[in-house]
């Protein structure tokens, strides 16, 4: 039977089309019925469904029968955003083979080559696929062309679809069935299962999605997971299905499903871990599943204080679905207690807050987000530096190391000069530029990842009409010259508002963050200070002018004296409310960080 399972993933740039080719496949398999059948079927999150998507990789066991013989196809559906390649590259280490989708119109586009990349370095059988082939801008030929000039993948046997109108679907599931390969698995060797998702269900506790490399697991069986070495009874089998999960009295070699342990804590379940038989133990967990690496830490504090362990909870619990997130807890004078949380991108963290938000009803309030700084002092101690409020007075300092990325932009050549006025602006060196065609541009850049972090891609679409395509990897750690900015807010510096910016541009960005604040912080009754600066030197201020009772409504008419004393007398009060005065500063403010260019 192992010959018959076929174990794929779909990996495209995003908006090629990987959800609704997956939709595609799944209708054409009988795995779920028209009446139930929706669009993105396996995007489960409302989220996903509003941003329209993919942000958790979602698994489907389909049957499929080909010249009176049957087949088992374990779809996995991956992301395509940059903030989620490392769902990416855990479904690949699942698989044996990969369909590259590529829109054929737009092309080849940044993450196309980086998620090929991916899928080479797990060594698997891949597939092109050109999707939209019914639209009217779809050039097939040239997209060929592209993918054997750029990536080297030779597109002779490529097959043509169109995810929205079902055309070419049947030809793709033969394909799938011809081209890849079979699972390479041994029933006879003691159980090998790698976690690679896992989830909270408030019934069965914590979920474990594996894929079975070596031996089987039947229900009742004792399991142990290997990095914490505690034994568990399995006690319910299921097949992933897009629907509602298909319960089994057994997995066996080379399939996926879902494991049940009936665990209530979700620490005991980690992503990339080894499930093997607690009285026949495999002598090695299975290897090369590295874990994720935070790039870009925030501050998540909850509105009211008294959430905090609401908000720990929380965390604990979207780990388990979403391991790439690391948080730790930290204290603020201006926002109380709150975590320190890492994410994969300026996305990702979007995405995590809103699903705290929205999952465990919580009213949060995130910092502008920061990266890691390698410091050196002058006694030769290395720091790490994740939140700018940590960071030594500079005195303090020899040197400042930061984070680069290798950014690979592809573009129409119209919009070069916009590109290279942009990166410029970044701090960016140039490393490459080739021509893919006449009209379309490959550039690579080294680019420090604190300039990316706050809103370059947004610029990049907005300066190429949405044309420009990026992807990102992190390379090393280079020195810079670096400051830590603070912003003072009626004479007390708010700790959750310093950022840390390049010496050349402290003063333009104090500038810039103190006008953004001043439009935020609501009038008081007393004149408020908004001040940026460098350790004891201002470098810009703006006023928020106070606001003013009328005191006078009262007096009608009458002496101009009396008037006179009861502004006198206000004005006397306010300048005892400014020496008192605290300034409750609104959630919008700890963003307006993110507004300055």
């Amino acid at each position: 039977m192992k010959k018959n399972i076929r174990n794929f993933s779909i990996i495209a740039h995003i908006d090629h089309g990987k959800s609704t080719l997956a939709d595609r496949i799944i209708q054409e398999c009988g795995a779920v019925s028209d009446r139930q059948m929706s669009n993105q079927v396996m995007d489960n999150m409302d989220i996903e469904k509003e941003r329209g998507i993919t942000i958790k990789a979602q698994s489907v066991r389909l049957d499929y029968e080909l010249n009176g013989e049957k087949y088992i196809i374990n779809l996995i559906d991956t992301p395509g955003h940059v903030d989620f390649s490392y769902e990416v590259s855990r479904s690949l280490a699942s698989c044996e083979g990969a369909l590259l989708v590529v829109d054929a119109a737009q092309g080849v586009q940044a993450q196309t080559i980086a998620n090929v990349y991916i899928a080479l370095e797990h060594n698997l059988e891949i597939i092109p696929v050109l999707n939209k082939i019914d639209l009217l801008a779809a050039n097939p030929d040239k997209v060929k062309d592209e993918i054997e000039h750029i990536i080297g993948l030779d597109c002779s046997d490529s097959v043509m679809v169109s995810a929205k109108t079902g055309l070419g679907i049947k030809d793709l599931i033969e394909a799938i069935i011809k081209k890849i390969p079979e699972p390479k698995t041994d029933d006879t060797k003691p159980l090998k299962a790698l976690i690679y998702d896992s989830w909270f269900d408030n019934y069965l506790g914590a979920l474990a999605l594996v894929r079975i490399y070596d031996g089987m697991v039947k229900k009742g069986d004792d399991v142990l997971i290997m990095s914490t070495n505690e034994r568990h009874e399995v006690l319910d089998l299921m097949y992933p299905n897009p629907i509602s999960p298909i319960k089994t009295k057994e997995i066996k070699s080379g399939e996926v499903g879902i494991i049940v342990l009936g665990l209530k804590n979700v620490g005991d379940i980690r992503v990339g871990d080894t499930i093997t038989c607690a009285s026949n133990k495999a002598l090695e967990p299975i290897s090369g599943f590295e874990e994720a690496k935070s790039f870009v830490f925030a501050g998540i504090y909850p509105i009211e204080t008294d959430k905090f362990e609401d908000l720990r909870d929380a965390l604990d619990k979207l780990k388990l679905n979403d391991s790439s997130i690391s948080y730790e807890p930290e204290t603020s004078a201006a926002l109380g207690f709150g975590f320190r949380v890492g994410f994969l991108g300026l996305l990702h963290m979007d995405v995590i807050k809103e699903r705290l938000e929205r999952e465990f009803n919580l009213d949060l309030i995130a910092t502008a987000p920061s990266v890691t700084y390698e410091i050196v002092c002058t006694n030769n101690d290395k720091i790490l530096v994740t939140n700018p409020s940590q960071m030594p007075s500079s005195d303090k300092i020899a040197e400042i190391f930061e984070p680069y990325v290798k950014a690979t932009i592809i573009t129409p050549s119209e919009f070069l000069g916009n590109i290279i006025t942009l990166v410029n602006n970044r701090r960016a060196i140039q490393t490459k530029m080739d021509y893919i065609t006449e009209t379309r541009v490959l550039l690579e850049y080294d680019i420090p990842l604190n300039e990316i972090v706050m809103d370059f891609y947004d610029k990049l679409k907005s300066c190429t009409k949405g044309y420009a395509s990026f992807d990102y990897e992190i390379s090393d750690y280079r020195s810079g010259d670096l400051i830590k900015l603070d912003v003072r807010v009626a004479g007390e510096v708010v700790d959750a508002l310093s950022i840390i910016v390049p010496k050349t541009k402290a003063e333009s960005k104090g500038r810039e963050l103190v006008k953004a604040m001043k439009e935020i912080v609501p009038r008081q009754l007393f004149e408020v200070a908004i001040q940026a600066s460098i350790g004891n030197k201002i470098i810009a201020r703006e006023t928020v002018k106070s606001m003013g009772k009328n005191v006078t409504a009262k007096c009608y008419g009458g002496d101009i004296t009396r008037k006179r004393k009861l502004l006198e007398k206000q004005k006397e009060g306010k300048k005892r409310m400014k020496q008192v005065g605290k300034v409750n500063l609104p959630s919008e403010a700890f963003l307006s960080v993110l507004k300055i260019d």
